[in-house]
This record gives structure tokens, sequence and C-alpha cells, in this order.
């Protein structure tokens, strides 16, 4: 049996070594029918020996059962995500704060912007176990199974290496051609874009039909800062080479400013050369240990910078402009256009935002406009074209009553926004429960605008509560329901009950209050009892809390109506509870954590957050710059990093001492 577990690890090795030349260094050295003809006795010996097959087997990128729906990962540290700089002078502000706020001299890495979906990846001792989307930075979905598919990525590194790399999931132009392609010929919907096509296809509950998507990978960072293997970030990517992982050979260290505009200049030039899209150039302090210094706000990191492309302009022409009522009962004009193709999709609607912009650039019903995608992303009107006029346009005129349920609307004085202030306004219902079921939110798959606004007619749901009263009959006399959509709608609503307490604020909707915000509050509320009990004064204490969202949430909880509908989601059995403490000092503020093995106390994952409570920094990989090696069980090669570093290595009963000593309360 040894000989013939030597003999199948033998044909992984030549298989990996195959798909590393033909995939990542795209110089193949066989050809395909000799590759499959490897496969296929490997196949055919896994097949009669399935006890002998491995993860990270060639053979294994497809092999698991649709999903019931992603689970949850918790990214050991956060995959922020990147300031933009539209012009030249947003890019040299940045230089300069760079410079002023770095006592050292700085460089810079350049490098292209790939415009595809980010993901976090895990190895340990060098095989591939995991892989998040980058979710809210904080909390990504577990697509382990579907990256597996990417031919690009190497399940098992040239190094035992226990690490956490971040790379971008693309498809090449001329691949996605091909896919559209197939589809058509199908009879099956077309994707917009190449970056639309890769983010569906990570998505994909079966991996078998990701693993027909030609989906390709780059990797552009290692989590955890510096280390004795990298100090910047051109070391880093040097490394990452030398596992074997694919990197984008198009980047640059510059040492001088203007070597940085160079390099902009010279890829906005030759953008359309590239057999993929990018939508700019990453500019990053190239030393790690600077970039530590400098930090990171809530949302991006301060040494890092997305310099963007001009976006593409196009010329099309209103057709008419119609209001859309939000969760707020804000009165948004949208263009409904000629449809027209922009950055890779077509676009027959863009928002208009308020009365005051309309006005501004003086957009008028059958106008001729400038369209383009903000950020390559967003439809955005930019200017109206008057010389292209023939007198049959209209100027838009904002309603004096709104247009769902015909209540008369306001515009208080200072704000930019017309409002119906109809709190039982239909419009606002629907788009308050969209918010609530959505990504960001609760996560209830299912419950689309389309979907909600069948719930709210047939009076069904009147508020986000009686989502979890529903059963399957009243689904099956809605339209576009049979019994396994039913089912599945209802399984989804059941699963959102275990969103953390965090969600549950962000979901509520409350004025001003984004999912950053809910995050805090959250983690110094520590329950949903305490935070409706907070004053304002108390909730200006929780860092990223101003005046205008403490005033917010303390009216928010004093209206009677809220209260009854919080009660009512308990009954319904929500997290109301999200942390170790009500109102956790931030007496570990400053230490820096790893965490490896087995605990017996608690899980890892509740170790992990126990900590950030209190002020820790929790990262994945073991470097110079961590503080403490929390080690249960089994803690390989991240035990014997932090010993060869001379970092303090804690055992379980140590590591609880260490907490109890400094005020930690563990219950």
């Amino acid at each position: 049996m040894e000989k013939l577990r030597q003999t199948m690890e033998r044909l992984r090795s030549e298989l990996r070594y195959h798909n590393y030349r033909y995939y990542v260094l795209d110089q193949p050295s066989i050809s395909d029918q000799e590759y499959d003809q490897l496969l296929h006795k490997l196949i055919e010996l896994e097949t009669k020996y399935p006890e002998l097959i491995t993860a990270d087997s060639p053979s294994q990128r497809v092999g698991h059962e649709p999903s019931a729906g992603f689970s949850t990962v918790t990214h050991a540290e956060p995959l922020l995500s990147l300031s933009n700089a539209f012009t030249r002078e947003d890019l040299l502000a940045f230089l300069a704060r760079v410079k002023r706020q770095s006592p050292l001299p700085v460089s810079y890495v350049c490098e292209l912007k790939i415009d595809g979906l980010a993901v976090s990846l895990d190895f340990e001792d060098g095989v591939f176990v995991r892989g998040a989307t980058r979710g809210d930075g904080e909390e990504g979905e577990d697509i382990t199974a579907n990256i597996r598919t990417i031919r690009s990525l190497p399940l098992r590194l040239n190094k035992k290496a226990s690490i956490n790399v971040r790379g971008e999931v693309y498809i090449d132009q001329e691949d996605f051609k091909n896919l559209n392609q197939k589809r058509a010929e199908k009879g099956e919907s077309l994707f917009a874009n190449a970056r639309n096509a890769a983010a569906g296809s990570l998505r994909q509950l079966d991996p078998k039909i990701t693993a027909t998507r030609p989906l390709q990978i780059f990797i552009y960072a290692i989590g955890g800062g510096a280390s004795g293997e990298y100090a910047t970030q051109g070391d880093a990517l040097e490394y990452i080479q030398e596992l074997g992982l694919r990197t984008n050979s198009h980047y640059q260290v510059c040492r001088q400013e203007e070597e940085v505009l160079e390099f902009i200049e010279k890829w906005e030039e030759k953008r359309s050369e590239l057999p993929y899209e990018i939508d700019g150039v990453v500019v990053k302090v190239n030393e790690l240990g600077t970039q530590l210094a400098l930090g990171a706000t809530s949302r991006s990191p301060r040494w890092a910078i997305a310099y963007k492309f001009p976006a593409e302009q196009v010329v099309t022409k209103v057709l008419s402009i119609e209001i859309q009522v939000g969760r707020t009962g804000a009165l948004t004009p949208l263009a409904v256009l000629e449809p027209v193709f922009v950055a890779g999709s077509k676009v027959s609607r863009a928002t208009l935002h308020n009365e005051d912009i309309i006005k501004e650039r003086d957009i008028r019903l059958g106008d001729y406009v400038v369209l383009q995608k903000a950020g390559d992303v967003i439809p955005e009107i930019v200017r109206s074209l008057p010389e292209r006029r023939d007198g049959s346009e209209t100027p838009f005129q904002m309603p004096s009553s709104c247009p769902s349920c015909g209540s008369k609307v306001v515009r208080l004085q200072g704000e930019a926004v017309t409002r119906c202030v109809n709190g039982q306004c239909p419009a606002q219902l629907v788009e308050r429960l969209v918010h609530f079921a959505s990504k960001g939110a609760l996560d209830i798959e299912g419950l689309g605008p389309a979907n909600v606004a069948q719930l709210v007619a047939a009076e069904l749901v009147q508020n986000p509560a009686d989502f979890y009263s529903l059963e399957k009959k009243d689904l099956l006399g809605l339209d576009r329901f049979g019994t396994r959509s039913a089912e599945n709608l209802l399984g989804a609503i059941s699963r959102s009950k275990e969103q953390p307490l965090s969600r549950v604020i962000f979901a509520l909707g409350i004025r001003f209050v984004g999912a950053e915000v809910a995050r805090e509050i959250a983690k110094y509320a520590g329950s949903m009892d305490n935070l409706i009990k907070m004053s304002a004064a108390e909730l200006l204490e929780i860092p990223s809390v101003g005046e205008k969202i403490a005033r917010s949430v303390s009216d928010y909880f004093q209206d009677p109506e809220n209260r009854k509908l919080i009660k009512a989601l308990k009954r319904a059995g929500l997290e109301m509870s999200g942390g170790p403490s009500p109102h956790p000092a931030r007496i570990l503020a400053g230490l820096t954590f790893v965490i490896t093995g087995r605990l017996s106390r608690f899980t890892r994952e509740e170790a992990q957050e126990l900590l950030r409570a209190w002020g820790a920094n929790v990262t994945a990989n073991v470097s110079r710059r961590t503080g403490y090696l929390v080690a249960g069980e089994g803690g390989g090669s991240k035990l014997d990093r932090a010993l060869e570093l001379g970092i303090p290595v804690l055992s379980e009963d140590e590591f609880q001492e260490f907490l109890q000593e400094r005020g930690v309360k563990l219950d």
C-alpha cells in the first residue's frame, strides 16, 4: 500500500508541475494529450483506492456536491477597500501626505488594478485550505470549493508555508466573449461584463458550474505584514512567486513621484493591449514597516490608493425622468435613457440624485447627455448637450406629492433631498424591507424588490418581523413561487436568525448608520437591550459615532413603534447580543496576537472576537510585529516561527491568566 501511495503522490507531483508551467508560467512542457493521460491514470487509481485521495490532488478541483448556501468566514485581518484618486491632484496629495507622515524615505510599488473580484486565500503547511470573498471587509463568504476550480491557483505551494494571501479573480476578455457566445447559443442570458461574470461564477452553489467558467487569478499581497522573508511589497511579490503563486508581472518599484506618474500614463495608454480589463493603477508604499506605521482608517489603508483611469464617456438621450421613493422617504429622480453600451455593459437608467443637480447640470426631458460610469461602476450623467436641442425639450419639475402614496412631500431647509413624510408609504415600506433582507444586512436570498412587493401587496408582510411568520402556504399563492422556491426562501429566512447583532442593527435602517458604524455600536453596546437604554451622550463615546449619528440612533429607539418591532424580532429568535462585554474598555489596544492550534475553552473564532472586542489586533501569521502567540494543541509551523523570532508563547491556561490579570471579563 505504501508503494502505491508513493506512486500516486509522484503522479500528483508531476501534474502539479505541469499545471504550474501551463497556468502560471504559460510555458507548457507537454501536450494536452500527455497531460490528460497522466490525469486519467491518477483518477483511475483514486477511484480504486478512494482512501488514498488527498485534498490537494489535481483531481479534486471539482467534486463537491452543490452547497445549500455559503457559510461565513471571519477574516483574520480585514480586507479593506482602497481610497480612490480620480485626478493627478488627488494622487499628488496622497503622495505628499505619505511623505509628511513618514519619518523615513519612502518608495512605492505601482501595480495594475485588475477589474475583478477580491478574495482571501489560506494555506496551511503549503496546502490550500480556505478561500473567501471580501464580503464587508470583516466577514466574507466561504467559497473554498469554487476557488479550487481555478486552474491557475496551485492547491499546494512550493514551500510548506502557512500563509494568507490576497488575490483578484477575473476573466480574460477573449474568454469572456467565448463564454457569452456559448450562453447565447444555449438561449441563456448574457453576462453584462467580465467582472460580473467572474463574481457570478465564484458565487455558484454548485462548484461544477464554476469549473466550466474560465476564471483566472492574480495574487497581489500577503496578509499579516512584514516577516523575515520579506520587508517590502516588492519582496513580498517575489516571495509569492517563489511559493508558486501567480502574480501580475506588470508592476514597478518607484523611487520618485515622477516615476509613479510615468507608470500611470504608460498604462493608461496601453490598457487596451492587455488581455484583461484594468480600471486603474494601485499605488502602495513599498516598505511594509512604513505601511504598519501609517495604519488605516475603518475603511481603507493610509498607505495605498487606487488611481482610477478617466471613465469612458458616451452620448445618449433622456427619454423620461421617473421618481423613486427610498426607505427614508427620499424622492430620487431617475433618468430613463436610450440604451447605450458604456464601460462593458448596456445602460438604460441613471440616477440624477436630487433636484439641485438636475438644475445645476440643466438636464431636461428629451436632452442629449454625456454619460459615464462613476468609478467604472455607477451610471452617471455628466452634463447635457444644449447645442443639440431642437426646442422640444422640457425642464424637469419635482412633484409636489409622493408618486407612491399621494402624500405631500417636503424639502427641509438646508437639505438637498425632497421627502415623503408618510411613514406608512408603501414604497418606503418595500424599500425598508428590501434593505432589511439585503446582503449587507440579514442576507435573506430571495427577498429582492419584486418578491417583497408581492408580499406587501398580499398584506402578508407589513414590517420585518412578519418575514418570520411566513408559511409555505402563504408563498405558494404568489407569482414565481413553487414548492421548492418557497422552501428555499423559508430556509433563508430561518438562517438569517443566526446573523450577528451588528447586522441586525444595520438591517433596521436607522438613518446615518452604515455597516461599519453598526459593527462599532454592537461591539460597544454588547446587546440590543443595552443599546436601547443608551443615551445620545453615551453613544458619543463610541468611535466613529458623531452627534448626528448619536441623535439618530437615540431618536430611533425612543419611538414606541420601533421598540415594538425590536420585541417582535427578539420573539422571532434573532440575535440580540453581540459581544463579551457591554462596554469593553480597549485595554489590549496596541497588542497583536496570533492564535494557533485547538483551544479547549472556546473556539479560535471566539478567542479572536474576544481579543478584538478589548482592543487587540489579531492576525493570521506570525511576524516580527506579533506580540504574543496563543498556542493550543497542535501549534505547528506558527509555533516554530514564534520560537524562532523570540515571540512570547502563551498556553491556553497562560492566555486566560494573562487576560484576567488585565481585567478582561471572560464570562
